[in-house]
């Protein structure tokens, strides 16, 4: 690749650092590597002003030169070799085989959603070589992934009450997730036969065209939700407040679970662990956090602007989890009168708004291991 002038970049450096705290200072990490890395240029010979010193006078008046740490990595004008590697925090950038820069994923992002790369600026590209990565993303060519048969159509909804329904969040792009669900758990005879229904809860997708295969999927299975917003970390528990609407409203469940498409369901055993609470009882179920405390830094930092209080109240791993159908009644209730606090996560969310039903009606809180999150 041939990079343009250097100090283009040198620049944009300066605001990865914390301007209060000084340029080269106070960097946080991605995966354990700096944000930004330190450099100079390896052609100034010290007996004039170089052109990085000039830039750094200029935006934040500072006098003396940075300390040296090693050479300026672009030239103008050569090759430079640019890898981009994903880790578990964050993008990694790296320019003949030095570490540059890395970037943080945003709050909610998922690295299989990742479905390309473009470059922007004054660069030329001479070739590109991608390792480990799929062929074809389900979003660029879902007609590869679903499999349109009708063996895999949702039942009809039944005219009666149901046991339970399960709301499954979804992306947009997640066609093989969906088509996954389809072929395995949803093909338990308790959803067969309509006694448990389930459907996939997905809003609008940045990219017109997931939006326009994502309807075709919806008309032809039929279990598929479209919420009306773009899709979004931070609306999020909207979807769960539409399961909840969906659960007492469409189908008039006594159980509401609510999962996401990479969970699996063993449908009959959630139903007898909801089954041993007397069906007098709300209920509660799934992994339950006690006495967590939210993370005020990292990649999940929350503000306490978002959440003021110290410790979340006991909430399920959001995976998995089940409510009887008057909470869900509640909390639609006050959604519609607008008293219901939101907060970007789901889960946490939804044990507040049952720590808030509980202070008038109890409720059967159940603690269980089996709802797992971390695989078989």
């Amino acid at each position: 690749m041939q990079w343009c002038d250097p100090f283009t970049i040198l620049h944009l450096q300066y605001y990865c650092g914390t301007a209060s705290h000084g340029l080269f200072y106070e960097l946080s990490s991605v995966d354990d590597l700096l944000k930004c890395e330190k450099w100079i240029r390896d052609d100034d010979n010290g007996s004039e002003e170089s052109k990085a010193t000039w830039w750094l006078k200029r935006l934040i008046g500072r006098t003396k030169k940075v300390a040296i740490d090693w050479p300026f990595p672009f030239v103008e004008g050569k090759l430079s070799v640019l890898t981009l590697s994903a880790g578990l925090e964050g993008y990694h950038v790296n320019v003949d085989g030095r570490h540059i820069t890395s970037f943080p994923y945003r709050t909610g992002f998922t690295l299989e959603d990742a479905t390309g790369l473009s470059l922007n600026g004054d660069i030329d590209v001479h070739s590109v070589f991608a390792a480990s990565l799929p062929t074809s993303h389900p979003s660029f060519a879902p007609q590869r992934h679903l499999d349109l048969s009708d063996t895999w159509k949702a039942p009809p909804i039944p005219e009666g009450p149901v046991e339970m329904f399960i709301g499954i969040l979804s992306a947009g792009n997640h066609f093989a997730e969906r088509m996954a669900v389809r072929k395995s758990w949803m093909q338990h005879k308790l959803i067969k036969s309509s006694k448990v229904v389930v459907r996939f809860f997905v809003a609008l997708h940045a990219r017109k065209e997931v939006n326009i295969e994502v309807k075709r999927e919806a008309e032809f299975f039929g279990d598929i939700v479209i919420v009306p917003y773009m899709d979004n970390y931070d609306l999020v528990v909207l979807k769960t407040v539409a399961i909840c609407e969906y659960g007492v409203r469409t189908v008039s469940a006594k159980y509401i679970m609510k999962g996401d498409d990479d969970t699996f369901v063993r449908v009959d055993a959630i139903i007898a662990e909801a089954k041993k609470v007397p069906e007098s009882r709300s209920l509660y179920i799934g992994n339950i956090n006690y006495y967590h405390k939210p993370l005020r830094s990292g990649k999940w930092a929350v503000t306490y602007e978002e959440w003021p209080e110290e410790d979340y109240p006991p909430y399920a791993n959001g995976p998995g989890y089940i409510i009887s159908s008057d909470i869900a009644n509640s909390v639609l209730s006050d959604f519609e009168k607008h008293k219901l606090r939101l907060f970007k996560m789901e889960d946490v969310s939804m044990g507040m708004w049952v720590e808030k039903f509980n202070s008038s009606r109890p409720v059967e809180y159940v603690h269980s291991l089996k709802f797992c999150q971390f695989g078989a």
